[in-house]
């Protein structure tokens, strides 16, 4: 401003700025109005009611519903293997040949011996009872009585014994030939034709009984009394889809809750059965697993994204039936993925934006815009 203006000069110059900067106001002093906001273009999505499974969801590793590691029960060169590896087996096949000569000619040498042994003692009771007879009439001693009667008594004992050899040769031969005790899947040969093999030491294959078979998985301790209480009521569902898996998932029960709660994680292991009867699920594999617990009915759904956080809690923005927005704090129930159960604060049918919601304020006016597919 030039100092060489007087102060009622200076005074004017003041007012008429002041008037310009003012809203408004024209120059000439005429009244405008204020220019409204435009709207903000939104995406939104309309509160679906639907009944909804409530579902724990969890990473499980699949095992075999039981294993039997095939070991020899007694010495001996494994002389013929009876099947291919990775083969289905059923109960009682033959799977290994363990060379029977040597066992054979034990049971043999046990069969002569009870032969033997059953003749003495054959010859021995007859002998007892004439003794017997003889010392009733009075021409023989009772020491001579009583010897014959021991003797005949000895050797049925050595008949006993030679009975009891000959069981234990025949079962010692029989064990000669291994036989599955489960239907299942042989894995990979441990020992080949021609190996001297030792009884319960030598790991010869092992078998996994996959139809059925388990899926372990672990839930928070937290979620623990929820499953107890529904497990009780009714056999609860359980689904599994192997790790990068295509396709329907497989649909099992829920079988074993373990009976304590691992202090380290926090978590306790429970574990499903499913009938495998694709063997779709294969023991170590990774699967992705969902408990259903029970089912929700209609319930309020809306897509995750339209959900926020803010130090009062979740809240959403709902579009009024003028366009304008208000926001409405939440109470969230089930994630669902890519959508979530609202418990309180909106109601099937009503809007809520989804995109956008970086420049709203409660009162906004919106201009809703198609979502990209």
């Amino acid at each position: 401003m030039n100092k060489s203006l007087n102060p009622f000069s200076r005074l004017c110059t003041i007012a008429l700025l002041v008037a310009w900067a003012l809203p408004g106001c024209t120059s000439d002093g005429s009244q405008t109005t204020a220019t409204p906001a435009p709207a903000v273009p939104v995406t939104v999505a309309t509160v679906q009611q639907r009944d909804v499974p409530v579902r724990i969801r969890a990473i499980g590793a699949v095992e075999a519903y039981s294993t039997v590691a095939v070991t020899p029960q007694v010495d001996g060169q494994l002389g013929q293997v009876h099947f291919k590896e990775g083969q289905w087996v059923k109960k009682d096949d033959l799977l290994f040949t363990i060379d029977p000569r040597p066992f054979e000619a034990a049971l043999r040498q046990a069969q002569a011996n009870l032969s033997r042994h059953n003749a003495e003692a054959s010859n021995a009771a007859v002998e007892a009872k004439r003794k017997a007879r003889l010392l009733a009439d009075g021409f023989v001693s009772a020491d001579e009585n009583d010897q014959a009667q021991t003797n005949a008594a000895a050797m049925q004992a050595e008949v006993n014994a030679d009975a009891a050899a000959v069981e234990n040769a025949k079962l010692q031969s029989q064990f000669c030939y291994l036989h599955s005790p489960i239907d299942g899947r042989v894995g990979q040969l441990l020992v080949h034709e021609g190996n001297v093999v030792k009884k319960n030491e030598t790991k010869l294959a092992v078998i996994n009984q996959v139809r059925p078979i388990y899926v372990a998985f672990s839930v928070r301790e937290q979620d623990l009394p929820e499953i107890r209480k529904y497990s009780t009521a009714s056999e609860l569902a359980v689904e599994a889809t192997p790790s990068k898996s295509a396709g329907e998932p497989a649909i099992g029960a829920l079988r074993f809750i373990n009976n304590a709660v691992d202090a380290s994680t926090g978590t306790v292991l429970l574990k499903g059965e499913f009938a495998n009867e694709d063997e779709r699920l294969w023991p170590g594999q990774f699967a992705d697993v969902e408990l259903t617990l029970t089912t929700e009915s209609g319930a309020a759904i809306l897509p995750t994204s339209a959900v926020l956080k803010g130090q009062q809690g979740a809240y959403v923005f709902v579009v009024n039936a003028d366009d304008t927005v208000e926001s409405r704090n939440v109470v969230v129930g089930m994630d669902l993925g890519n959508e979530v159960t609202v418990r309180e604060g909106v109601q099937p049918g009503e809007r809520v934006v989804t995109d956008g919601q970086i420049r709203l304020a409660p009162g906004s006016k919106v201009e809703i815009k198609k979502a990209n597919p």
